[in-house]
Formats: C-alpha cells, structure tokens, sequence
C-alpha cells in the first residue's frame, strides 16, 4: 500500500495475534499535531547514538519523553538531567488506541522514539524495561515505510512480516506481551514531510 492510496482509506482494525492488532493509518487525522509534539521533545532533547549495556553501538538515534529512569538502565549514555514531559496530545492518543485495541486501563508514562535512516535495523527482541507486563505497548509510525517483525514468545518463533507506513499503530499486550519483535533494514527514501527517516514511537507504563 502505497502512502498515497493510504490516505484515501478509513482507518482498519486487523487483529495479529492474541493481543495484538494493527490499526493502519489511525495516527493521520493528527498527524500536524503530533509530528509538532515530536519536534517539540526533539529540541529538548535530541536524538543520539544509544550503546546498549552490553556495550554495542545501535544504528538507530533515540530520545526520550516522560517517565523513563527505568528505561535509561537498557542504555547508554545516560542523561545528566530530566527527560522532557510527554506531550498531552500524545499521550491522550495512546490511551486511546489502548483503548481500541482492548486495553482501557493503559495509562503510558514514557515514550521512547527511534529515528531509523537507510540501512538501519533493530534485532529481534522483547520490551522488558517495565514494571508491570500487564501494560501493553503502543507503537506509532511515522516516515518511511518498513517491515515490522513480528514473532511469538520465543526468538527461534517464525516472524510474521508486516508494511508499516506513515501513521500505522501497532498494539501489542496480554498473551503477546512478550512477543519478540524488530523491524528489517530500511530500505531508501524520502517522506514529503519526514524526510529521508522513519520515526517510531513506543509508549510504555515503566513505573
């Protein structure tokens, strides 16, 4: 599905496993609101190269917004400072997708960003920074297309290969809490308002 022909269609509901379910296109009726949200965390803090613990480089520049001390302890450089609020107008949406998505009790207090370019990728894994995995995740793009892997509960579980496109959310909580993900290198382009990236942005309950 090109962006183009996804600006024509209502926003679809496709469930993916139990748990989880794509909803494309459900970010584009704000989509001004947000990528102003987004600059407005980026000039407070701006996207860096993240070092896992283990000491591995990430191809990926992150950011943070909200309540993220726990999250800080998967990465580094840690900041010497407080992470700048999470926008009201974001935080609202991913309640409501929760909400769509079957989870009425989410109430994220961190979002993590991810700003892929061409030949960026991020390895299968699972999220479990947070405190409680009841919580659900919420996953918003924006910018370039990508192919989101999507697996089960063990590493070694066949992925499943979705498009991602600018606007698309992907909530993923109960039985597929834990499920493994990661996204495959991302292929060149440039977004007419992105530019030549692709932005995700994962909300979290970390406290």
């Amino acid at each position: 599905m090109s962006l183009f022909s996804q600006l024509e269609v209502e926003p679809t509901h496709e469930p993916l496993a139990d748990g989880a379910v794509l909803m494309r296109g459900l970010a584009l009726p704000q989509e001004r609101e947000f990528l102003a949200a987004i600059d407005q965390v980026t000039q407070a803090a701006p996207f860096r190269q993240m070092v896992t613990v283990g000491g591995q480089a990430m191809s990926i520049m992150g950011t943070d917004c909200g309540n993220v001390h726990r999250m800080e302890e998967q990465y580094t450089p840690a900041r010497k400072y407080m992470w700048p609020p999470m926008p009201q107008v974001l935080r609202e949406f991913a309640i409501r997708c929760g909400v769509r998505a079957g989870f009425p009790n989410f109430r994220p207090d961190a979002c993590h960003f991810n700003r892929y370019q061409a030949g960026n990728k991020l390895g299968l894994h699972q999220d479990r920074g947070e405190v409680d995995f009841t919580q659900p995740i919420v996953s918003l793009s924006f910018g370039l297309e990508c192919v989101f892997l999507f697996g089960g509960l063990q590493r070694t579980d066949k992925p499943r290969h979705i498009l991602l496109e600018h606007g698309d959310v992907i909530v993923w909580g109960g039985p597929s809490r834990l499920a493994f993900h990661g996204v495959q290198p991302l292929k060149p382009g440039c977004h007419p308002t992105i530019g030549p990236y692709r932005i995700n942005l994962t909300f979290r309950k970390v406290s």
